[in-house]
């Protein structure tokens, strides 16, 4: 696992968790201090849009919606049209391709957001695969641990 140091960038799925302040959420946020880090973890604005997503798909009333609206306060919100972004969304984007791993467009700005900032992806999947270790530096987090 990441250090409690480390920059963090929280995948979407990570948000969702905590969210739900279940079992997976209440692990990330020991491990890594969500809420009482000295800095303030990052998010992608993707993770954003896909958040709102997903308040509107599952029909989320207004405690868990505002519970939403509370954490995305506490968190950094990276946006993605900064030219280091963009260079490493083009870069991955064109190597992934080549090596037939194709990913998501999503997931790829997310992790271009975490090689951009250098922040070490926090994620419940293994779709960054193909990215890790040479590209990005990303910590899984399962249902086992």
């Amino acid at each position: 696992m990441s250090g409690r140091t480390d920059l963090l960038l929280l995948d979407t799925n990570i948000v969702i968790h905590l969210i739900r302040d279940n079992d997976i959420g209440r692990r990330v946020d020991a491990a890594f201090q969500i809420r009482h880090r000295p800095d303030r973890p990052l998010i992608s604005i993707v993770t954003v849009g896909e958040c709102l997503s997903i308040v509107r798909q599952f029909r989320w009333g207004a405690t868990k919606a505002g519970a939403l609206e509370t954490l995305l306060r506490e968190l950094v919100i990276v946006s993605i049209d900064s030219r280091p972004v963009l260079e490493r969304f083009g870069e991955f984007h064109a190597w992934t391709r080549s090596i037939g791993r194709k990913l998501g467009d999503n997931d790829l700005w997310i992790a271009a957001t975490a090689a951009a900032t250098g922040a070490h992806l926090v994620t419940t999947d293994a779709d960054f695969d193909p990215l890790h270790p040479a590209h990005i530096r990303r910590t899984i987090v399962t249902e086992q641990g």
